[in-house]
C-alpha cells in the first residue's frame, strides 16, 4: 500500500468516527430514583448491583423505619454496603420526605392561662 491510499483510509475513518460521534450527541446521565417513594421494582432497575431481593428489603426498611434522611442509610438494609451506596451515589435522591424527617420537631412551650383581674360590675 502506498502512502497517499494509508492517509486516504486513515482520513475517511476519522470523518466517519468524527460523524458518529455527532449523531450520537451527549452522553446520558445515569437515571436517578427517589428511595423514599420508589417501588421495589423502580428501585431494582435503577440502582447499580441491586437486584428483586435487596430493592425488596429496601422497601421493607422504609416501611418499618420511616424515610431514609441520607443515601447512607441505605447501608442499614440488609444486603446492602457502602460500597452499593457509593456506586450509586449519582443515581440516589432524597425527596421532600427525607428533609420532613430530617427536620427536627420544634418544641412548643405551654400556653400561659390568661391572668386577668376579676372584672367588678358596680
Amino acid at each position: 500500500m502506498t502512502s497517499t491510499t494509508t492517509r486516504s483510509k486513515f482520513h475517511s475513518t476519522l470523518r466517519a468516527l468524527a460523524l458518529a460521534l455527532l449523531l450520537a450527541g451527549p452522553v446520558q446521565a445515569a437515571e436517578q430514583v427517589d428511595i423514599n417513594t420508589a417501588d421495589a421494582e423502580t428501585l431494582d432497575r435503577v440502582l447499580v448491583n441491586v437486584g428483586e431481593a435487596k430493592a425488596a428489603a429496601i422497601v421493607a426498611h422504609r416501611k418499618e423505619n420511616g424515610p431514609f434522611k441520607s443515601a447512607e442509610q441505605l447501608a442499614e438494609v440488609r444486603g446492602i454496603g457502602l460500597k452499593t451506596v457509593e456506586s450509586n451515589r449519582d443515581r440516589i435522591v432524597l425527596g421532600k420526605s427525607a428533609a420532613k424527617a430530617a427536620a427536627k420537631p420544634t418544641a412548643k412551650a405551654p400556653a400561659k392561662a390568661a391572668s386577668s383581674p376579676p372584672s367588678r360590675k358596680g
